[in-house]
């Protein structure tokens, strides 16, 4: 933080003091700057907007999946670039309510998508339940999956 006042404060009294020399140079540097915060800003849309077009269902299905993982994923890749990292976290809702009901806490388990997902395919597993509040039974909820981060392929 230190060092970021001083190289501000430096580059203040090298503007004040010799503008001539200065000055090509700052508008260099703030014309490179504006380049880089576009193309980031670029990327990141790009990747929002391919992570919205995933569909994932998670529904609570024991009798598909197994009795530790009683959670059935379906995900469709609806993108035209294929997926090649997806983590996520899991939130269990009240129907009609907006309280998230799942404890995600260091221990809550930790979800990830498959290794490669082709443009248009789908893919199927089971997850495990995150630990839920106390009181809640896991059929009487609506889960879904937040806090999407992912990559795909260029």
């Amino acid at each position: 933080m230190f060092i970021g006042v001083l190289l501000v404060i430096t580059w203040l009294i090298l503007l004040l003091r010799y503008p001539a020399k200065a000055l090509p140079v700052s508008v260099a540097a703030a014309i490179g700057l504006g380049v880089v915060a576009t193309w980031v800003i670029w990327a990141d849309n790009r990747e929002v907007k391919q992570l919205a077009r995933l569909e994932l269902r998670i529904t609570y299905a024991p009798e598909q999946c197994p009795a530790d993982r009683p959670l059935k994923l379906t995900m469709n890749n609806g993108n035209d670039v294929p997926l090649t990292e997806l983590r996520w976290r899991v939130a269990a809702y009240a129907p009609g309510d907006t309280v998230n009901l799942a404890d995600n806490q260091y221990a809550a388990p930790r979800y990830r998508g498959p290794g490669e997902l082709q443009a248009g395919a789908s893919w199927d597993d089971c997850l495990p339940i995150p630990p839920l509040r106390p009181g809640y039974r896991p059929q009487t909820l609506e889960f879904r999956a937040e806090r999407l981060q992912g990559n795909f392929a260029d």
